[in-house]
């Protein structure tokens, strides 16, 4: 089975393992049946997103270990979910990005310049 596409195109990058990331807690930002919120988008959490994130009722830090989820702290790559990341670039909170593992059905919800603009990878695109 080939691997999905991200963002630029090309095949799916891992996101992170530690902590385990993804729907489908494989590393990669993949979606498929089941997965509602649409777990797409690799970041790198910040304090000031997670912050933002509580505010707006996704406590993104605090361990919930029956869905085997750690708890994030800044510095921490995770699948966040596409409308998840919109709502924060709206609000001017938007996390950084990693394009090459955020999987290509983001581009539904994300405009591809926006995530551009938040892009740790940018420098690879020029």
């Amino acid at each position: 089975m080939s691997m999905p596409k991200n963002v630029l195109g090309e095949e799916l990058q891992p996101c992170c393992g530690d902590p385990m990331t993804g729907f489908y807690r494989d590393g990669y930002c993949r979606t498929g049946l089941g997965d509602d919120g649409v777990h797409t988008v690799c970041i790198e959490a910040n304090e000031g997103f997670l912050e933002f994130s509580m505010a707006c009722g996704n406590d993104l830090s605090t361990p919930i270990p029956e869905y085997q989820f750690p708890g994030l702290v800044a510095g921490d790559r995770w699948c966040l979910c596409a409308q998840r990341w919109q709502q924060a670039f709206e609000a001017g909170m938007a996390p950084a990005v990693l394009l090459a593992s955020t999987h290509i059905s983001t581009l539904e919800f994300v405009d591809l310049e926006n995530l551009e603009a938040h892009a740790l990878d940018a420098e690879r695109r020029s």
